[in-house]
């Protein structure tokens, strides 16, 4: 098969085979998948994981700590809060790796970050170069109205986004 040969494309449009796809590179390198200890987020971990597994990338789990307003707290230690969430989230990640996984060894990394999920979720598939981003369908009513992060990083357009249920 020669390199110039023209295939139509399923537009109808007639493409170079090498222009589909790049040889040796395709498949994601980096999954940014983000947790915060719902149940859809560790079903959409438990995905990514499986995804990074079986294209042998490296999955990047990645909780972003509300940050509330100041007259919210009213003194309550909310930075300690989300820093134990995190720890947790951290140790229940640890578990689950080690658990025997088949054949393919899974190459992980966790970062941890304040702010307003969205833009950290954003802030953390740039920085880390994510080839997709996977998040859990909200869990909350409050999101029918405001939007979910998962339809603004959808909206956002710049990677593929898979939603979990």
């Amino acid at each position: 098969m020669e390199d110039n040969e023209q295939h139509e494309a399923p537009d109808g449009h007639s493409a170079h085979a090498d222009e589909r796809f790049e040889r040796g590179t395709d498949g994601p390198k980096v999954i940014v998948v983000g947790i915060d200890g719902s149940d859809s987020s560790w079903r959409a971990a438990a995905y990514a994981a499986g995804l990074a597994r079986r294209q042998s990338s490296k999955l990047a789990l990645v909780y972003v700590q509300p940050v509330l307003p100041a007259g919210a707290a009213m003194g309550a230690p909310v930075a300690d809060a989300t820093d134990e969430v995190a720890e947790e989230l951290m140790a229940e990640i640890r578990r689950a790796s080690e658990r025997p996984s088949g054949t393919h060894p899974l190459r992980w990394e966790f970062h941890t970050l304040r702010g307003d999920p969205y833009n950290g979720m954003v802030r953390m598939a740039d920085d880390l170069k994510a080839d997709a981003v996977v998040v859990g369908a909200s869990e909350s009513a409050g999101h029918r109205i405001m939007g979910s992060v998962a339809v603004r990083l959808v909206k956002a357009g710049r990677w593929p986004v898979t939603v979990v249920p």
